[in-house]
């Protein structure tokens, strides 16, 4: 049988960058890794379709308020999406709902535990080249695959956005029961390069599932942007 390992997790250090950029000690470690996730997973349910590329979280060291003369510990998110608007809003009025949900996650430990209070600051990117990120291609493909189009054409219509995108390669893969029949197998599709065991290869990887009426999908994206050589 053959291993796999994560492909982003295997390049971190060497084309990939932690997503959470903190130091702690082991007391607080649990604590903050939990923390993460929950912040993530409230972002990405509340706007699974915004075409959301990447969470980045930075804590920064403990500060004064100014005006309370409390500690304060400052926690920065930013937002990588194809579409910042979705989370904006109009007037502002969602960034700031979402903010203040974001805040009451992290105050509702400390609290219980007496720790320092949080100025929690968001960021929203837009990403430029939205289709050369794998997690846009697969929630393209979530989309269609939801709204009962075949695989092979959701397939096809994919590649057709992703060759605007200018990539080295790409794999697409789809597994469960693919247009309703009855034994679940696995589709797939690449074009180009899509070097795994290279390291300095920029590799993007994106793993999600599409709920259909026949049950579940895997959708798995691998994109290569090229090599690295610094």
């Amino acid at each position: 049988m053959g291993q796999k390992i994560h492909p982003l997790g295997l390049r971190i250090g060497v084309t990939q960058e932690h997503r959470s950029k903190w130091f702690a000690n082991s007391a607080d470690y649990p604590r903050l890794i939990l923390e993460d996730q929950k912040l993530r997973q409230l972002i990405l349910e509340k706007y699974s379709t915004a075409n959301i590329v990447d969470i980045i979280i930075n804590r920064r060291q403990t500060t004064q308020d100014i005006e309370t003369k409390e500690s304060l510990d400052i926690v920065e998110i930013s937002i990588h999406t194809a579409v910042p608007g979705k989370i904006i809003g109009r007037t502002k009025d969602n960034i700031t709902e979402l903010k203040n949900s974001l805040e009451s996650i992290c105050q509702k430990e400390r609290t219980k535990q007496n720790l320092p209070k949080i100025r929690l600051i968001l960021n929203v990117l837009k990403v430029q080249n939205p289709y050369s990120a794998a997690a846009v291609i697969a929630d393209y493909l979530i989309q269609q695959l939801e709204q009962r189009v075949p695989f092979r054409a959701a397939l096809k219509k994919s590649l057709e956005r992703i060759r605007l995108a200018k990539l080295e390669g790409v794999k697409i893969q789809i597994s469960g029961r693919l247009n309703g029949a009855e034994i679940a197998r696995t589709e797939w599709v690449r074009k180009g390069r899509v070097p795994l065991q290279t390291l300095r290869a920029d590799i993007d990887y994106s793993y999600k599932t599409a709920k259909t009426i026949y049950g579940i999908l895997g959708i798995k994206v691998w994109t290569f942007k090229g090599e690295k050589t610094n």
